[in-house]
């Protein structure tokens, strides 16, 4: 076990952008990457913030051209065009297709296989995942194989011929399962398929996963990339263009789930402070995480940080630091983990996660019927106020 890296970049220690230069170049550091990727000083106004193009529709030139690139808004606006510039250059990417939600990003990227393909998909994930799979991709004749994707072994026995995709999600949701994204990429490159890794828990900061040979990363950008709880967005980001990558741009233009120009404004907006908030989110991550690792109300904690998490190992290999979520049991199973949610003070009982205020949810009881959370398990999205406020509220909570 290495340790994670306290590095915020890559091995060089900087990144590479994607799209056209303005204010950053090929070998900026994530920080000022996020500052300056997709934005630039306005030509018209000198404006240093971009501003939001909300017109739905654009002059044509006299000989019938747009000689700006755009001509109605769900096919090319460009507010979302600086949006998906920044997300390609955070992620390593050539090239972002952004959505209206990251359900709707995740079902592109499942639209633009053939009918009667075969997936792979961990049998731990956000749960609009596997929903989306058995309730509407398997009647359009999609077909899906759930594995334990923290075994290799699984894995490589679930592939067939028509294995076309292994999705991945690490740190998964909400046990916080790490899957090795080597050993996948290297698993599908053995039959041709593509692998897709939601990224949405890590973020660029702290794990990218196109540097270890991945082909997408998929984004719910409602969460930590926006930041502050008040936007839903997703989108697809690409290692290279392909046929793959060019179906998803053709479903997001002839589908329609895109993103408002407000929306990609705020998004862009809350990225431009993204590796400063992971600090902080993984800092409160931390020290919670300890503090509920030592007390005698917890049953166990899920957080692939701690030296006797499962997922330590892997995580410390392929993430920079081990993220702003964490999950935990509790001794008493479901009734003991409602009557604590109702004690905290501080932490609020609500659904989502990356915002500046930390909240805490009991996920089998939204998840429903196929859930693969334990009853006692409740899922901690960590915000940035002080860590010692946080712990002292966990501790009247788990003391009540």
């Amino acid at each position: 076990m290495g340790g994670y890296s306290s590095q915020t970049s890559d091995a060089t220690g900087r990144v590479s952008p994607a799209g056209p230069e303005r204010r950053y170049n090929q070998r900026m550091r994530i920080e000022t990457l996020a500052v300056h990727a997709g934005a630039g000083i306005d030509e018209a106004t000198r404006a240093v913030i971009p501003a939001i193009h909300v017109s739905t529709t654009f002059e044509r030139h006299e000989d019938g051209t747009y000689p700006r690139g755009f001509n109605y808004t769900r096919s090319g606006n460009p507010t979302r065009q600086a949006l998906e510039t920044a997300l390609a250059a955070l992620e390593g990417g050539v090239a972002a297709a952004a959505f209206a939600s990251g359900s709707a990003a995740t079902a592109a990227v499942f639209q633009a296989l053939e009918p009667g393909a075969h997936v792979i998909a961990p049998d731990d994930a956000y749960y609009g995942t596997p929903v989306m799979l058995r309730e509407q991709f398997a009647r359009w004749g999609l077909q899906t194989t759930f594995v334990d994707m923290t075994d290799p072994g699984a894995v490589k026995r679930a592939l067939t011929p028509s294995t076309r995709l292994i999705w991945i999600e690490t740190p998964s949701n909400p046990r916080l399962h790490v899957t090795d994204i080597v050993a996948m990429v290297a698993l599908a490159k053995t039959i041709g398929a593509r692998t897709v890794v939601d990224n949405t828990w890590a973020t660029p900061v702290l794990q990218r996963p196109l540097e270890l040979g991945v082909d997408f990363v998929m984004h719910s950008t409602t969460k930590y990339l926006s930041g502050h709880s008040d936007v839903l967005g997703g989108a697809v980001v690409a290692r290279t263009m392909d046929g793959v990558f060019d179906r998803i741009r053709s479903i997001q233009t002839t589908l329609g789930a895109v993103p408002s120009p407000f929306d990609c404004w705020l998004v862009l907006r809350g990225m431009r402070s993204l590796p400063y908030r992971m600090r902080g989110h993984v800092e409160g991550a931390q020290r919670v995480a300890g503090y509920l690792a030592a007390h005698p109300g917890v049953a166990r904690v899920y957080y692939p940080g701690l030296l006797t998490d499962p997922g330590y190992e892997v995580a410390s290999r392929q993430m920079r630091q081990p993220g702003g979520m964490l999950s935990f049991d509790v001794h008493g199973g479901r009734a003991e983990a409602f009557a604590l949610v109702n004690r905290f003070k501080l932490v609020t009982r609500a659904t989502s996660l990356g915002g500046p205020e930390t909240l805490i949810e009991h996920r089998a009881s939204v998840e429903g019927e196929h859930t693969r959370a334990p009853e006692s398990l409740l899922r901690v999205s960590i915000g940035l106020e002080h860590p010692d406020d946080l712990i002292d509220d966990f501790a009247q909570a788990l003391e009540g």
